[in-house]
């Protein structure tokens, strides 16, 4: 039976749900790998590239410093810390979610340091350094699988297989078969498994572990397709499985392409293939290509319906009508609907708005990732003949605003979207309505990990209730 409970991948003081399949964007600041080499060396455009990457709909970026392609020439710890620093550090501060794939101790340690929530280590920890810098950190760690050991034992079954009876049957009675699965995955599975209970004997907590099987790491595009075939027998190991097969060898032997980057629908295929066996994290470059194939797979496989909140603000004209007015239209979202709304409420003005504005909040149930619900919200805005002034960054007069502050199960930090919404634990205007919606809002926020503020430092101060909203048809 297929392991769909992953519950959460702990990276530091991220809480990642994998109750949805979640995208790493790779980010390699390198002027040697072998799709996007010298594409990001420059640390201003691959913060950019970075940015981007969230915007499009990745919930990690996987920054790296030094080329594991065939062939590729070592990089000394220094040449690749100066690489990836300045990059690491400036999307931590942003609030990113940030892997260092590394297999230098000394890289980690330092990005670590500099705010790193996942240490992906190509050589699966077999590195003392790493395995104690992993118990000393509260990261997420990304167990990879590169033994150089198993080429030359699959390629013995391999051999094997070639000289059995039933190939020295007639050419006609013929036909092609894999190799036997079992002598590759017990050694891929078996190294996976060691290196896992290694971490866990140091102090290393289960639910931070997560496991790559490594797809092109010493191994041919017949091992590789064997394992990507087997990813449901990788998750009844009871880790998150990730799955880096972008752009792979794998991926052209079985689409014809020779140029890496004409391999990206036969990495969304291969991506759609693992999800719907079990593999709950995608490492990928083409970071709005996967959202797109992940989106739409997700919708049409599985109900996934998650609590949220949007908060409504109107100072312009009728504004109880604009509120009334937003909340229908975000009743007739695709696989969303409203469950609840607040009373409405007169509240100061904040944010430099020149009058009162009258609020609500609106309780949602949504199937839409939380990127597409954004872009509803604002065609709603739009609709309602809200005008954004660049001028006043967001804060002028407006018939209607619609902020998504929550969504069950999400955190994202991007240019368009920031989740949890980072106001809204100083708003009275979304604390005050969210009493109507649920017992006790700030406990119930608070253990979301935002920072609700006391009462008296609050901005937007309710000053009167308005009344409920006419909101049903």
């Amino acid at each position: 039976m297929l392991r769909d409970n992953y519950a959460t991948w702990q990276c530091s003081t991220h809480s990642i749900s994998l109750s949805r399949p979640r995208i790493m964007g790779i980010l390699n600041v390198t002027p040697d790998s072998f799709s996007d080499g010298g594409q990001n060396l420059d640390p201003d455009k691959a913060i950019n590239t970075a940015m981007n990457m969230l915007d499009a709909g990745a919930d990690i970026i996987d920054v790296g410093g030094e080329s594991t392609r065939p062939g590729a020439t070592p990089v000394a710890a220094e040449d690749e810390l100066d690489r990836v620093a300045p990059v690491v550090e400036a999307l931590c501060d942003k609030g990113a979610i940030v892997s260092i794939d590394t297999r230098h101790a000394e890289v980690a340690r330092t990005c670590v340091e500099l705010g790193v929530s996942i240490i992906n280590d190509v050589s699966g920890f077999t590195d003392p350094a790493m395995v104690e810098l992993a118990a000393e950190s509260d990261c997420g760690v990304v167990v990879m699988h590169w033994n150089k050991k198993t080429s030359a034992n699959t390629r013995k079954s391999v051999q094997l297989y070639a000289n059995h009876p039933a190939r020295r049957l007639p050419a006609s009675a013929r036909r092609f078969t894999l190799p036997d699965s079992a002598p590759l995955m017990r050694e891929v599975m078996g190294f996976l498994g060691d290196q896992a209970r290694t971490l866990l004997r140091a102090g290393v907590a289960h639910d931070r572990i997560c496991v790559d099987p490594g797809p092109g790491f010493d191994k041919n595009a017949d091992e590789d397709i064997i394992i990507q075939r087997n990813t449901k027998l990788l998750t009844s190991m009871g880790y998150p499985v990730l799955t880096a097969v972008s752009r792979k060898r794998c991926v052209g032997a079985v689409t014809g392409e020779v140029n890496p980057l004409d391999r990206e629908a036969g990495t969304v295929g291969m991506c759609l293939s693992a999800i719907a066996n079990g593999a709950r994290v995608l490492r990928v470059h083409n970071v709005k290509a996967a959202f797109q194939a992940v989106s739409s797979y997700w919708a049409v496989s599985r109900a996934d319906s998650r609590q949220g909140f949007v908060s409504l603000g109107s100072n312009v004209g009728n504004r109880i009508e604009y509120l009334t007015q937003a909340v229908k239209l975000i009743n007739k979202i695709p696989l969303t609907c409203v469950t609840a709304v607040s009373k409405a409420y007169e509240t100061e003005p904040a944010y430099g708005i020149a009058t009162p504005v009258a609020n609500a909040v609106a309780e949602i149930h949504t199937e839409l990732h939380p990127l597409v619900l954004l872009d509803k919200l604002m065609e709603i805005e739009k609709t309602l003949g809200r005008v954004r002034n660049p001028e006043e960054q967001g804060h002028g007069p407006r018939t209607i605003d619609c902020d998504l502050c929550w969504i069950e199960g999400e955190e994202h930090h991007g240019r368009r979207l920031e989740l949890p919404h980072p106001g809204m634990g100083e708003r009275d205007y979304v604390l005050v309505p969210m009493d109507d919606l649920m017992p006790d809002p700030v406990r119930f926020f608070s253990h979301a990990g935002v920072n609700v503020i006391d009462v008296e430092g609050r901005v937007g101060k309710v000053m009167a209730e308005l009344g409920p909203l006419d909101w049903e048809d």
